[in-house]
């Protein structure tokens, strides 16, 4: 029974959802169970939350290798959900103001947004940096036929965004204006790497349709955890 009721939610709504889109008698049923998505994601946020405090609690408390990292999380998950739900606000004649926005101007909320978190991720994003070109040294090594195009593209694109890249070309005439190295950037970024993107995206457009479907028909079970066999 704890694998058939699943199952059978399963596939009626995923029915139901694929249905809405095509017949419109279906398309306000298919707007309530995705209210009922959200309400669900709404249950796993918390759940989430929850796990993330006793896995990382359990480091704390055992005091294991590197738990001050963990420590760091915690204390910033629980001040930000504070003052994220209480509506926090660093001006006003109250400090908690519950009917107001909580990204508003002047909110703690926002300030930890705007001062905490996105120069953390700015830092992240630039530590990438070295690890991006460390693998286009690799990636650009003209071992093969295959290496040497993706160099000589490569070449072509960055120099083609440059100043001196417009200035080595500025001499062609107008006839060969399609010759020039910007355009020649510019031509390789919309048509080849558009082309590209859209047959990776149709890929995983069929590989989202074949797992959607084989999860509604009840052919990949992997949902259901352990006990899905």
């Amino acid at each position: 029974m704890k694998r058939t009721v699943p199952l059978l939610i399963t596939f009626i709504v995923g029915w139901v959802l694929i249905l809405s889109v095509f017949f419109p008698c279906a398309e306000g049923l298919g707007e309530d169970f995705s209210v009922f998505f959200d309400i669900i994601a709404s249950i796993a946020f918390i759940l989430g939350g929850g796990n993330l405090i006793k896995m990382f609690g359990k480091k704390i408390v055992r005091r294991q290798p590197g738990w001050g990292y963990p420590l760091v999380a915690v204390i910033g998950f629980v001040v930000t959900l504070v003052v994220g739900l209480l509506k926090m606000r660093i001006t006003g004649p109250s400090l908690i103001n519950i009917k107001g926005d909580y990204i508003a101007q002047g909110s703690y909320f926002q300030w930890i947004y705007d001062y905490m978190f996105k120069p953390c991720q700015a830092t992240m994003f630039a530590l990438l940096a070295f690890y991006v070109a460390s693998a286009a040294y690799r990636a650009f090594r003209a071992k093969n036929t295959d290496a040497v195009i993706l160099l000589v593209t490569a070449f072509i694109i960055l120099f083609g965004r440059t100043f001196l890249g417009t200035l080595a070309t500025i001499w062609m005439p107008q006839e060969l204006e399609f010759l020039k190295i910007p355009n020649v950037a510019n031509w390789i970024m919309i048509v080849i790497n558009q082309s590209g993107n859209r047959a990776i995206m149709i890929g995983i457009s069929l590989g989202i349709i074949a797992t959607s479907l084989k999860i509604i028909l009840g052919i990949d079970r992997s949902y259901l955890g352990s006990d899905a066999k």
